[in-house]
């Protein structure tokens, strides 16, 4: 493996931390994974989006700057790392939820930390249809996404779409994971690591595989 940071972005549900364990299995890496469970109010925003936005938001911002700079004070390049969450796109959510005044004062915030965080390697962003997304999400079936929003989920997988069309900071593979099943099928699970390892260092890549034959 040519790269010592790998990042795994995507849309809620796609697969991130599925595919950020492999990686570390595979690597002997250590891993970064967002604790979303420790949010105290992602429950309650997915009952009242606008009422509970800028507090969600703000947790997130600042629990995800404060996991990396506790990992990064370490020797980056000691072990391969892998994470499962982009620093960066942290304001694909805030352009979401937030009103223009909160914006305003979350990008106060954001702007500070930043250019504080170190950029992966290379990004692995995970694309999928919504109906496999919902249907992924409702399999494992985590309490607080019990009243998830399949409108807030359609406007974010859009909003992914776009950041990353603009994306420029590192080195890109953009992976549909629509029709193959890279957990529990090993063909599927196989192509896509070759892909990942032999992905270029530099600009935008696509890996569009098709479903390995099921037994």
């Amino acid at each position: 493996m040519d790269y010592r940071y790998i990042v795994v972005e995507g849309p809620i549900g796609v697969g991130k931390t599925s595919l950020s364990n492999l990686l570390a299995e595979r690597y002997r890496a250590r891993r970064i994974l967002e604790v979303v469970e420790e949010n105290p109010f992602l429950s309650s925003f997915y009952t009242d989006r606008a009422k509970y936005a800028f507090q969600t938001q703000i947790f997130f911002l600042l629990s995800r700057f404060r996991q990396q700079q506790e990992l990064f004070q370490q020797d980056l390049f000691s072990a391969v790392t892998v994470s499962d969450y982009l620093f960066a796109k942290d304001r694909i959510f805030a352009c979401l939820t937030l009103d223009s005044h909160e914006l305003a004062l979350y990008d106060r915030v954001f702007d500070a930390l930043g250019p504080r965080v170190t950029k992966p390697d290379i990004v692995i962003y995970l694309q999928a249809r919504l109906d496999v997304l919902l249907h992924r999400i409702k399999k494992r079936a985590r309490e607080f996404e019990r009243k998830f929003d399949a409108t807030y989920l359609e406007e974010l997988v859009h909003a992914y779409n776009d950041f990353f069309a603009h994306y420029t900071d590192t080195p890109l593979l953009v992976v549909n994971t629509s029709d193959i099943d890279f957990v529990n099928n090993e063909a599927d699970r196989e192509g896509l690591m070759n892909a990942i390892k032999k992905a270029r260092q530099d600009g935008i890549h696509h890996y569009d595989p098709h479903p390995a034959k099921r037994p």
